[in-house]
């Protein structure tokens, strides 16, 4: 069964006011990520990642020793990577419920440190890549940074919050100014309710 790309949780426009135009949606989700879906469907046809899900292929294909990951993990764990991205931003205010906010200043001190750690990983990832608040295999909070598509389920951790850095994520409404971006991302994109119910 081939994959599809899903539609957005909210319109194209839904996040400009937040500081995410609708061109870099248009661009983001009907371009880039359709392409991964279509590249994906390619690559895994007539193979054994056939009718396997999402979390199966990344993890099977995954190879840490590896330069350059194959086609069939780049773009199965983008694919990944982009169903949760946009369901980890939304367009109306989100307050941090309780409990994570207890787990977030229990790791990192307060949650704007959280967030200063958070915006300094992806600012700090040369070239493509993504930063992700993780649920650790020992239960606790850390932030990381991973390269290209590689993602938390490489390495065993739950994805709780994911930020893409790749170029193509911020360039039309930040040009190069990748912190702000990040800046803006952590302040006022994320759906906080969405990112606790992965706890």
């Amino acid at each position: 069964m081939a994959f599809d790309l899903p539609d957005l949780p909210y319109p194209h426009d839904a996040l400009a006011s937040k500081g995410m135009s609708k061109e870099t949606l248009e661009y983001h989700h009907d371009l880039h990520h359709k392409a991964y879906v279509d590249n994906g469907n390619k690559l895994i046809a007539g193979t054994e990642w056939e009718g396997k899900s999402l979390e199966e292929i990344v993890k099977g294909t995954y190879d840490s020793s590896a330069v350059a990951q194959s086609g069939i993990f780049n773009n199965i764990s983008q694919l990944w990577n982009h169903n949760q991205f946009w369901e980890m931003m939304g367009p109306g205010e989100s307050a941090m419920p309780g409990e994570l906010e207890k787990a977030i200043t229990e790791s990192f001190g307060t949650v704007e440190k959280f967030k200063e750690e958070f915006a300094a990983a992806g600012a700090g990832q040369f070239g493509s890549g993504w930063c992700w608040l993780v649920k650790d295999t020992d239960g606790g909070l850390k932030v990381t940074k991973t390269e290209n598509g590689v993602n938390p389920l490489c390495f065993g951790q739950t994805a709780l919050l994911g930020c893409d850095v790749w170029e193509h994520s911020y360039y039309i409404d930040y040009r190069n100014k990748r912190p702000a971006y990040l800046q803006n991302f952590v302040d006022n994109l994320v759906n906080w309710e969405n990112v606790a119910s992965r706890m």
